[in-house]
């Protein structure tokens, strides 16, 4: 203790070094701790005194609480010196306010206030997510500002965890989101309150905490010591000089400690401890007790008290020497048979030492098994008797009922005979009195309630707004570490992705490689061929894996079955994940606020945007079914009608529905088994619309368009006038007739915007002479179905709903313009025709091609496109009408020369019989 008081300078340290220790921690720092706890207490009693800096404006949070416990099956309050420790936003507790390693703690960074009127006077709670702690305050101003002082610590720790000089100055709290200032209760709060007594207990042990035993007899012995020094070399307990010497008026003192420099600062600051120690020892006001009494029989009175304070102090002391013996026979007895073992000079000796002590062993395990045997059996029988005692006290208290009961009449009685006997208008006066006394004592009652939950709801409320704080700040955290973890993940895709392409063009030229690195391209596709994406996304954080299925039941990564195109499947697969992640945050999630915000849909520009931007998930079905709706007046019981004659009569095109029902949609989960829920509705579908349009009756092509109206609106009837809606109001007539006259008619006028838009990818089919409609006339008659992926696909859809075929012909001139420079670079006809066989499948960026249809290209109105279709309708119907006649002619002709040819037949066979 001196050699800490010699080491000390003139800036002593801050409370917060006397709990700064782990409270985990239950190892003896010997004599250093001690050197610790004088110089951070003293510290702790003197600081805010001393330094005139700004530190001084900023008071210590510290204070006696009392604290729930669970001693066996009852729950106890323990009284616990508090103290906040502002480095860590830590609450630790202590049992007594001397004490140099606390008892626990208390992590106030992720916990949450609460405080109820019905748990009683002072109690509040400090949830954290692992624990809840309850404290009670001596009042409840004291328990407000408990909370409010802790809500402003985590309040600063949060918000300025690098500059704590600021936050230690109290300059970062806004002082608007917090409760007005509730005043310092000084007497149950701050550094003073260590200098008064801790609250007494019942019992000796009670206040002892029995989990952390060694931290108990730490703390005990480091206080006798302490207590020692107080007393002095003359042990006389009762001398109260030091206490009388110092100075009653703190600010007299401390100007007397700063002109005498740091060795009165020393002299005085132990003074300050010993009287604290001495106070929180059982002895509060004892000097000031006995100079005011002058009779001696009240002295001894109070000396006599003192005692019996003393007294109860001693037995637990005694309780904790008496474990400090235990402890050391059993060390002693370690070392003894230790030393035995080391002085024994023989094998032999030593052996028998060791079976000794694994027969002590043995006979201590057997003794320890029979204890648990009998710790079990008592535990059954208190737990019998525990069901015992409650059967008991169910019985008590059915019996205090009754007589409740029973008592009850009786004073009913009784009231009733004095009513009968006392004057009728006396009776009323008093029964008014009585009930308006009562009243009035209800009435305080309530607005005493109503006071206390008020302040209970302004704290609540107070702690909500600032929990929403913080966690909106940690979402907002959270979200921008997605951001950066999606960009992350979309630029190792697209590495992965260059990386396979570059294998896929290494295995296209290994006929021309040398054997060694032929064989090292082929091991290098190999392990990329066996590397799984889905499988390679499970294995770690994924923000947006790749499922095997879309929302519609679409395969997202094909399945070639050629073996060369296995490697195209997986760059697709990356490429899929690679544009999810980056349009996740960027694109798809304005997109869907901008969709959230539309109420009542009706025709204006920004709808006409928002559309071509593609219709989300969630909105698509109600959009489809608006626009059908626009277009489509749904007859009553019409859907139903063409069913029942469907049954009725067999339709002529039955044959080819059933025919195409299984090779519709063989990607999608949907259709590709015959046992599928959606074949059935398809094929009603067919049927109902063959009979509502007989003109065309079915087409191939039609399965498509009523599986994608299906797919999206789920219901049968609305998929039908989906269909009607695309037939008959938006492609032309003749459409899909048996000559496909129309169809063919756009194909010309196809190749007239491309030969406008793209001349040079135009020119290379010329010279190749690629007939480009053996590509786009299918694209044409199914928009696009089976042709690109199902996510462009469904968008191409939403616009081509609610604009019509100009839609068509945008995205193919699109498409086009995306492979240009890879149709270019391809010269060879066989090869360009086997490229344009799946390079739409190849087209994973569907922004890109939505603005190149929308944005890139020059756009041309639909009334340029009517023009150019009726101009080459006229031309096709001439050639028409030409091959009509030369068909006719040549009929003619081959029945002219059928008679004569038959003739010369018969003679030649006659001639050779």
């Amino acid at each position: 203790m001196k050699k800490g008081l010699k080491s000390g300078v003139c800036s002593l340290t801050t409370p917060g070094n006397l709990v700064e220790s782990n409270p985990n921690s239950n190892s003896n720092n010997g004599a250093s701790a001690k050197e610790k706890d004088v110089i951070s207490s003293s510290g702790e009693l003197e600081n805010v005194q001393l330094k005139p800096s700004r530190d001084a404006s900023r008071k210590k949070l510290c204070g006696y609480l009392n604290k729930l416990g669970i001693k066996g099956p009852i729950k106890t309050w323990k009284s616990r010196w508090f103290f906040y420790d502002e480095n860590k936003c830590n609450l630790l507790y202590y049992r007594t306010a001397q004490d140099i390693n606390p008892l626990g703690s208390i992590d106030l960074s992720s916990a949450s206030f609460d405080c109820k009127v019905e748990n009683g006077e002072g109690v509040f709670e400090i949830r954290t997510p692992s624990r809840v702690f309850t404290l009670k305050a001596i009042s409840n101003q004291a328990m407000m500002y408990w909370l409010q002082q802790l809500q402003m610590r985590r309040w600063e720790f949060l918000h300025s965890p690098v500059d704590q000089g600021r936050a230690q100055a109290g300059c970062g709290v806004d002082n608007e989101d917090f409760l007005p200032l509730v005043k310092t209760p000084t007497e149950a709060v701050g550094l003073k309150a260590a200098s008064l007594p801790a609250p007494q207990t019942s019992t000796a042990l009670q206040n002892i905490s029995l989990k952390h035993p060694w931290t108990e007899i730490q703390n005990t012995v480091h206080n006798i010591c302490g207590s020692k020094q107080l007393w002095g070399n003359n042990g006389n307990v009762f001398t109260f000089s030091e206490f009388q010497e110092h100075p009653e008026n703190p600010d007299e003192e401390q100007e007397a400690e700063v002109e005498a420099g740091c060795g009165g600062r020393m002299d005085s600051r132990l003074n300050w401890v010993r009287k604290a120690r001495w106070m929180n020892s059982g002895f509060p006001g004892l000097p000031e007790e006995l100079s005011r009494e002058r009779n001696p029989m009240d002295k001894v009175s109070v000396l006599q008290q003192q005692i019996l304070t003393l007294t109860e102090e001693v037995k637990s002391q005694k309780e904790l020497v008496k474990l400090l013996h235990k402890a050391l026979e059993a060390a002693q007895q370690e070392k003894r048979v230790s030393s035995m073992y080391l002085t024994a000079a023989e094998d032999k000796d030593r052996l028998e030492l060791v079976r000794h002590k694994v027969r002590q062993i043995a006979d201590l395990s057997s003794r320890l098994e029979a204890l648990e045997q009998e710790k079990k059996e008592l535990e059954q029988i208190l737990t019998l008797r525990d069901s015992h005692i409650q059967e008991l006290k169910e019985h008590v208290q059915l019996l205090m009922e009754k007589n409740h009961a029973k008592q009850e009449v009786i004073m009913a009685l009784t009231e009733q005979m004095a009513r009968e006997q006392s004057d009728p208008l006396q009776e009323a006066n008093t029964i008014t009195v009585e009930t308006l006394y009562k009243q009035q004592e209800e009435i305080e009652h309530l607005k005493d309630d109503i006071e206390a939950y008020k302040t209970q709801n302004q704290f609540l409320n107070s702690e909500i707004h600032q929990v929403t704080r913080l966690w909106t700040n940690v979402a907002e955290n959270e979200k921008a570490l997605l951001m950066k973890c999606a960009c992350l993940q979309a630029q190792s895709c697209q590495m992965e992705s260059k990386y396979l392409t570059v294998l896929r063009k290494l295995q296209e030229a290994v006929p021309g490689l040398p054997s060694s690195h032929a064989e090292l391209v082929r091991n290098l596709i190999q392990e990329a061929l066996q590397w799984d994406v889905k499988e390679k996304a499970e294995e770690g954080f994924n923000l947006n894996p790749v499922s095997e299925y879309d929302e519609y039941g679409f395969m997202t990564v094909p399945e070639y079955e050629v073996e060369d195109w296995k490697l195209l499947a997986k760059i697709q697969a990356l490429e899929i994940k690679s544009n999810n992640l980056r349009s996740q945050e960027v694109v798809e999630k304005p997109l869907r606020d901008r969709w959230n915000s539309i109420g009542e849909l009706s025709p204006s520009v920004e709808l006409k945007s928002l559309i071509r931007s593609g219709i989300p998930v969630e909105h698509r079905q109600r959009v489809w079914r608006w626009i059908v709706s626009r277009h489509c007046s749904h007859q009553p019981d019409h859907y139903q009608r063409l069913l029942q004659q469907s049954k009725s009569t067999e339709h002529p095109a039955c044959r080819q529905i059933e025919l195409d029902l299984p090779r519709t949609l063989t990607n999608n989960k949907h259709f590709s088994s015959p046992t599928s829920q959606l074949i059935p509705k398809l094929r009603r579908v067919l049927l109902a619309f063959s009979w509502h349009n007989p003109a065309i009756g079915y087409c191939q092509g039609l399965n498509r368009l009523a599986a994608i109206a299906l797919l999206v609106l789920e219901d049968e009837e609305s998929a039908f006038w989906c269909l009607v809606h695309i037939v008959e109001n938006l492609m032309p007539a003749d459409y899909y007739s048996d000559t496909l006259i129309t169809s063919q008619v756009d194909q010309r006028v196809f190749r007239d915007f491309l030969s406008e838009k793209l001349p040079r990818l135009m020119a290379h089919f010329e010279h190749y002479r690629i007939d480009v409609s053996l590509i786009t006339f299918n694209w044409f008659l199914v928009v696009f179905v089976d042709s690109l992926v199902s996510d462009i696909l469904l968008r191409v859809w939403d616009a081509f709903l609610y604009e019509g075929t100009k839609v068509i012909f945008r995205y193919a001139l699109a498409i086009f313009k995306y492979n240009e420079e890879e149709i270019l670079r391809i010269h060879d006809s066989v090869e360009i025709y086997q490229y344009l066989r799946f390079f739409t499948r190849m087209i994973m960026d569907g922004r890109k091609l939505m603005s190149i249809a929308f944005n890139d290209l020059n756009p041309f109105p639909m009334k340029l496109l009517k023009n150019r279709r009726s101009m080459h309708r006229e031309e096709l119907e001439a050639e028409l009408c030409e091959l009509e006649q030369i068909k006719a002619a040549y009929v003619k002709e081959r029945a002219e020369q059928g008679p004569q040819n038959l003739k010369e037949a018969v003679s030649e066979e006659e001639e050779e019989i």
